[in-house]
């Protein structure tokens, strides 16, 4: 009887430690969805806002339209959210950034069982290319305004 109890002790415990690999797993998932999220969110911020300039131009540019009462209202809507669009990919690559590193603390180590170093992903190559995207047009619409 005692052998089997200590048997099953064992596989509770390696059932424990696969339970809480695959927990640390699904939380790290879960963070590199939450950072996909923001940048597909920045994209759309960056992305809407650099079309509201240029639709509004545009249509200024067009026979028979009105002239905009508030000429300038379109660019400064669009440098805002062009500006937010930025503003969020630096801060969510900072968030991401503390995370990961929380999950590689030596706490976590044992159930991480990939590795000492946190697993490098496209991540913060897209956040760096999508940053600089961003600021390039936030100041081609704002030279153009100048």
């Amino acid at each position: 009887m005692e052998g089997h109890a200590s048997r099953a002790a064992e596989e509770f415990q390696g059932k424990e430690a696969v339970s809480s690999h695959f927990a640390w797993l699904n939380t790290r998932l879960a963070l590199e969805m939450t950072m996909m999220a923001w940048i597909r969110m920045a994209i759309t911020l960056v992305g809407f806002g650099f079309t509201i300039v240029q639709f509004f131009e545009r249509l200024n540019d067009m026979e028979g339209v009105a002239p905009a009462a508030q000429p300038f209202a379109a660019r400064y809507v669009g440098l805002v959210l062009i500006a937010a669009g930025v503003a969020a990919l630096i801060i969510s690559a900072l968030q991401y950034r503390a995370t990961v590193r929380y999950l590689w603390q030596s706490d976590f180590a044992a159930i991480a069982g990939i590795g000492n170093a946190p697993g490098n992903t496209p991540i913060y190559a897209v956040t760096i290319a999508l940053t600089v995207i961003g600021v390039v047009a936030f100041l081609a619409v704002l030279m153009r305004a100048i």
